[in-house]
């Protein structure tokens, strides 16, 4: 056991600290350990971050519009992150209020549950992400790319 461990474990049983406290404090000592060795573990992997999400739709023209549709949508990842980091400073009365309106709109989804860490995460599984087009026009066909560069 480290000195530093050792200390915050002698203030506990003195009472000069909380148990709460002191698992934050323990928790605040271990992350810069933590921050190290994923680092090392992105260093040893050699893939660079990706820097953007991208969202492309293509169709072909299918006679109802004037030529074909294309969409690029180049969102910068970092506006993800501090998007997903705000959002831990939402009350958790707005969060229930919208998770309720979502819900009401048929949109499963919990806000409570976006945490940076699930962001990265997200983020490692675009490689797999297949997006299926149902269309009631069987002539006209779409081409949907979800992915991060």
């Amino acid at each position: 056991m480290n000195e530093h461990r050792r200390q915050i474990l002698q203030m506990l049983s003195e009472g000069k600290i909380s148990a709460d406290e002191a698992e934050r404090l323990i928790a605040a000592m271990e992350e810069p350990v933590a921050t190290a060795a994923s680092d090392s573990r992105s260093a040893s992997a050699s893939k660079p971050q990706p820097k953007y999400l991208r969202v492309q739709v293509d169709s072909e023209e299918d006679g109802r519009h004037d030529g074909p549709t294309k969409v690029n949508v180049r969102v910068p990842m970092q506006l993800l992150r501090a998007g997903v980091k705000l959002a831990g400073l939402i009350p958790p009365q707005a969060l229930n209020r919208a998770n309720d309106a979502m819900q009401d709109h048929g949109i499963a989804f919990d806000l409570r549950q976006i945490k940076p860490e699930n962001l990265e995460e997200l983020v490692e599984q675009l490689n797999d992400l297949t997006v299926d087009v149902d269309q009631k026009d069987a002539n006209s066909k779409v081409k949907v790319r979800i992915f991060c560069e």
